[in-house]
This record gives C-alpha cells, structure tokens and sequence, in this order.
C-alpha cells in the first residue's frame, strides 16, 4: 500500500507510507493478564508480516494487551517509539531487555518517514494518546487512554484537519475489574451487565473529540482461563459496536480495515474468530490451593505497605490465599475500611514481584471484597491509581515521590493537569453515581435516560 493504514489485533495500527513505517501496541501472540485473555481474532499472515516490516513500534503503556513481551521478540531489531511518562519504567524495563528504545518528546511531532509523523500526549495515568498524521489526515490513537486533561488539545488538533479518524477503547466495560463480591460470597452484578448500546457511547465520544470517522479499537480479547470464563458474558463483539450509533457528523467503520488514502478504498479484514476452550488456571501457573509461605507473606506487607496513601485511606488488606487468610493492617486496630482479595498465590505474587497489581485486577479471577464505605467508584480513587498507576508504574510510593509526581505533569500542562484532576474526582463519580440513580429510576431505553445522558456528555465537553 503506498499510503494507509490497517487495524488488527486488539489495539494495533500498522501505517504505510511506500509500505510499512509504524505499528502501534502488537499484540500477535501469547496471552495477557496471567493468562486471562486470549486475543479475539487470529492476526492473518499478512497484517503479520506488514507488523515485522515497520521500523517503529510505538507503546502506549505497560499493560500486557499492548506491551505484550512475546509479541515484541520478533521486533527486537526495530527502533521502539514510548511517551514520556514520569519514573521512565517502560523505557528502563525495554532497555533492560536489550530493546532500542527512543523516548517521545510530549506533544511535539516526529518525522518517521515522508508522509507520516507523530505526536504523543503521555498523561498522569501512565497512558498515552498518540496522533498520527499522514500526508494531512489524522489518526487519534486514544488506545485506553481515554481523556485524562489533553482531550482539549486534541480537539484543537483535528478541528484543523478535514479527514480525522479515532480510534479507542468501547465497549461494555470488561476491559477493567468488575470481579466484585458482597461481604456474603454473593458476585455483585457488574456494570456491563447493563450493555449500555456501544454505539451510543462511540457517538458521544466521536463529537466529543470532533472526528469525521470511528474505528473500534482496544477492546477485542476474550475470556479464557477457567476462573476468569465468567466475565465472557460482558465481552463485546464486533457486532455490538454499532447498536445505537446516530451521528450526523461521524461515520462507523468496522473494527478491522485496509484503508488506503491514494484509491480511496476501506476494505474490511475479515480474519477468523478464535474458539475459546476453557484452560485451568494451572496451566498459567496458579493451583488455588497453594499457600503462602512467611517470606511470601512479609513481601505482600512491604509492598502494600510502601504505598503510603494506602495508610490515609484504608485501614486493612486481607489476602485470602489458599483457603488462609493474611491481613495488612494499614491503620493498627482499626478495621472499618479495607479490601480483601482471594487470589492463586502464583499470580498473586509474581504481580507483587513485578509490581504488575493491576494485572491481576483485569484479569478478572481474583474475587474482590470491599468493606465499609467504598461509594460507587469502588477502587477508584484511592487504591487503583495510587498502587497500579502512581506506585508501579510512576515509581511513587512515598507522600514526597508523590508531590514531585505530580508537580511533573502539573508543570507540561497546567490546564490539562487541572481537567484531569476534575475528571479523576468530580465528573467520574458524578457520572458513576448519576448512572447509578438513572438505571433505579428509568429503563436504560426510555427517551428519559437517555436524554439524561446526552446532557451529561455536553456538560462534560463544555467542562473539559
């Protein structure tokens, strides 16, 4: 293809400019989050060998469904394009293992070949936004990265092209942890049991950001460790993305394209869709029977331990590991609020070991039990940025590491630093809690809800 681009995988965009220059997050082999995901779709020889033909290969952040180790083996000799995020784990973690590695500079482009060049917005979450422009058309790769205080720049930056496309995580919401139980043992019915039409919510978000088309993206994985097969219910399929969608200003493509600019052809990739048959848990190195040992058990405290916001906001962490149970007491003798997670010691520990927490969250097998007041945001704000986000991959663990964490992005973009702590505290929870209230006081169809939601989104957009 002399100019244009293809979308494959689960969040992988191979650009052409006189053929191959850039792939971005290739996950084309192996499995992710201890062996809980499996990729939806096989990855056809061609889109294979396009992906092992690109000089660059740009990672949006550490999660394994896009910095996926065994995918990247056979790229070794390519030149790795990651953003600029504080702490420099990924850069460090790539470096280590023998990977060229060139670091982005924040929101300036960089020329990779004629008629492509990049932009990246890294944000305080440890993600990152990447936009492409090729020969005057722009790609957003938003990937999971969602609007975290840049999605003004963003809008800025396509309202000056006339051909714009977005490409980012849709669905249902089993992209994240819902693996919840009441205090009883009973699984709390999670969020995407709703299955809220994707299409509505890719609509609103593609007149948020001003695209003229919507690629879905991010979001193509299945279920397949026997633990975690549950959560297969919540999964989105191709199908799924368009129900609801109406807008006036943007068009859905499908998830998987050949585009090419110069004929003015999109042509649909249609590669097969994987099988899943159930694998034990085992087989990925987890007997739910194991214990920990004393060592292990004085490693998970110093871990939790060193996050030391934990100690401001919860009072204990309880392991359940092999039918025994650990406690991290966090505020001594007081026990009114804290989480308990029962999880496989094998997977439960090398996440400790790697400081890789969050990947046990996604992975849907570990059961979460929250005590006391947790509000609607559960893990969110004060446990999951704080140990999988700030600590893990920031490599702030201390109040001080913290403030200098922040100050970092507080000072590339003040604005944008303000927005997304508004996002983080105030709109998130607000949406949540709204959403919360609609669903006991009106069907999730009915004109009410939905008009409800569409003056949230304005509010939204006319805030950020």
């Amino acid at each position: 293809m002399e100019l244009g681009f293809e979308t494959i995988g689960n969040a992988t965009l191979i650009c052409h400019d006189h053929g191959p220059v850039l792939v971005t997050d290739p996950w084309t082999d192996g499995s992710a989050y201890f062996g809980s995901w499996t990729l939806s779709h096989e990855i056809p020889e061609a889109q294979r060998q396009a992906i092992r033909a690109c000089p660059y290969v740009w990672l949006s952040h550490g999660h394994p469904d896009h910095l996926s180790m065994e995918s990247l083996d056979v790229l070794r000799a390519r030149t790795l394009l990651i953003p600029n995020h504080f702490g420099n784990r990924m850069r460090d973690d790539l470096c280590e293992q023998g990977f060229k590695v060139h670091v982005l500079v924040d929101r300036v482009w960089t020329q990779l070949s004629p008629r492509i060049r990049v932009m990246c917005l890294p944000d305080l979450n440890q993600d990152a936004v990447l936009l492409v422009d090729m020969d005057g058309r722009l790609l957003v790769n938003l990937n999971d990265a969602g609007d975290r205080g840049a999605g003004r720049f963003v809008r800025k930056v396509v309202s000056g092209y006339q051909e714009s496309y977005l490409l980012a995580l849709s669905g249902y919401g089993d992209a994240d942890m819902m693996n919840f139980f009441t205090e009883q043992g009973q699984r709390i019915t999670p969020h995407a049991a709703a299955k809220t039409p994707v299409g509505r919510t890719i609509a609103r978000q593609a007149e948020f950001y001003g695209v003229r088309y919507f690629i879905p993206f991010s979001s193509m994985h299945k279920y397949q460790r026997a633990d975690s097969l549950w959560a297969s219910e919540y999964t989105t399929t191709l199908e799924d993305y368009g129900r609801g969608f109406e807008s006036r200003d943007c068009t859905l493509l499908p998830a998987f394209i050949r585009h090419d600019f110069i004929r003015g052809q999109t042509e649909r990739i249609q590669p097969p869709e994987r099988v899943i048959r159930p694998v034990d848990p085992k087989a990925f190195g987890d007997d739910w029977s194991e214990q920990l040992d004393t060592d292990e058990v004085r490693t998970l405290g110093a871990y939790f331990r060193g996050v030391e916001h934990l100690g401001r906001t919860l009072d204990f962490l309880c392991f359940r590991v092999g039918g025994r149970e650990h406690v991290v007491e966090l505020n001594r003798g007081r026990f009114q609020r804290g989480i308990t997670f029962e999880a496989p010691r094998g997977s439960l520990m090398m996440a400790v070991r790697y400081q890789v927490f969050d990947d046990l969250l996604i992975g849907n097998f570990m059961k979460t039990t929250l005590h006391g007041d947790f509000g609607a945001g559960r893990l969110y704000p004060d446990f999951s940025p704080y140990v999988a986000k700030y600590a893990d991959n920031g490599k702030a663990r201390t109040r001080n590491e913290l403030r200098t964490y922040f100050a970092d992005y507080r000072r590339r973009d003040p604005l944008g630093f303000l927005r997304a702590q508004v996002e983080t505290h105030c709109v998130r929870p607000l949406q949540t809690q709204s959403a919360e209230l609609l669903r006991t006081l009106l069907p999730q169809d009915s004109l009410g809800f939905r008009a409800a939601k569409e003056t949230f989104w304005r509010m939204r957009r006319a805030l950020l």
